[in-house]
């Protein structure tokens, strides 16, 4: 059986480095990064425990994939470049089929995004997974939650619920094209170059990791603002809206996590900036709530999408 030190070896250890800011990675009691200068440290940690986050059943390379990408996704959401991730593995036994599956995936994504993996721990017990990623940002140029001003045009990246249909597709529903949202739910793709693009443009910005309502809430609630979105400029895909027809869920798309697409706000005067891809949903308001205009009428939006320990 690997020891500690020969499993990080033959699956993580990586012979070259993918970009400059990394000195010193895997191998010594601290990794070394270089900061440039005129640029702040971004970092973030997020933690994925099976039963909770993934499936007892899940597979490894996806979930490699999916564990790199919500911890690039938070740095996308404050316009920071991705340069150096920790991983720490909680094992509840050595599994090398599975490791060199999970391995690849994890890799084969930071490759994708020129991340390096600098270090780590690993440890035996119930199978926990968590990620500490850093990236860089001008000085004063990150993007943040508290900084949407009323007037400002609400926009997202992408389509909206396709991960939370393939949850339900995962635990029983049934639809002809599931694919797709299956491949949303498992591999979601982190919006790091629409995050860069929207340094100077965005006023403030999130990833929606719990759900289109809570995380906007975020903002508002950080802000101090209120605002109004649209049904009808909602960005859903066929299977979603042929999920709504079928089943009369509305709330699902807006209240599903997983999507890892960027909500932002943007002033007016630059809304002619932003990039092609996105969406305009909404507008902030003076009011403070989220409130949904369907068909003529707005109502209130206080559901919320999942939280730990409520």
């Amino acid at each position: 059986m690997l020891s500690e030190f020969s499993l990080i070896d033959t699956f993580f250890r990586q012979d070259t480095h993918s970009n400059a800011h990394t000195q010193l990675g895997i191998g010594d009691d601290c990794a070394l990064l270089s900061i440039p200068s005129g640029y702040e440290l971004a970092v973030t940690t997020d933690t994925m425990v099976e039963n909770i986050h993934f499936f007892t059943d899940a597979d490894p390379a996806q979930l490699g994939h999916k564990l790199l990408a919500v911890n690039l996704s938070d740095l996308a959401a404050m316009g920071a470049k991705p340069i150096a991730v920790t991983l720490a593995l909680t094992l509840p036994r050595v599994d090398e089929n599975w490791l060199r599956q999970f391995s690849s995936g994890f890799l084969t994504l930071a490759k994708q995004f020129s991340v390096d993996l600098i270090g780590g721990d690993t440890t035996q017990g119930a199978l926990t997974l968590t990620v500490q990623a850093m990236g860089i940002v001008p000085n004063g140029h990150a993007l943040k939650r508290a900084t949407a001003h009323i007037g400002d045009a609400i926009f997202m990246t992408g389509k909206l619920g396709d991960a939370g249909l393939g949850l339900k597709i995962k635990q029983g529903y049934m639809h002809k094209d599931a694919q797709e949202a299956l491949n949303r739910f498992h591999a979601p793709l982190p919006q790091v170059d629409a995050g860069l693009a929207l340094q100077g443009i965005a006023s403030a910005c999130i990833d929606i990791s719990d759900g289109l309502v809570s995380d906007l809430g975020h903002i508002l609630k950080q802000s101090g603002v209120g605002a109004c979105i649209e049904w009808e400029k909602l960005p859903f895909s066929s299977c979603v809206k042929s999920y709504i027809e079928q089943t009369g869920d509305a709330l699902m798309p807006l209240i599903s996590g997983d999507d890892y697409e960027l909500c932002f706000t943007v002033p007016e005067k630059l809304v002619h900036c932003v990039p092609d891809n996105c969406t305009q949903i909404g507008t902030i308001e003076a009011q403070l709530g989220l409130r949904l205009l369907k068909a003529g009428h707005i109502d209130t939006l206080t559901a919320k999408g999942y939280e730990h320990f409520s």
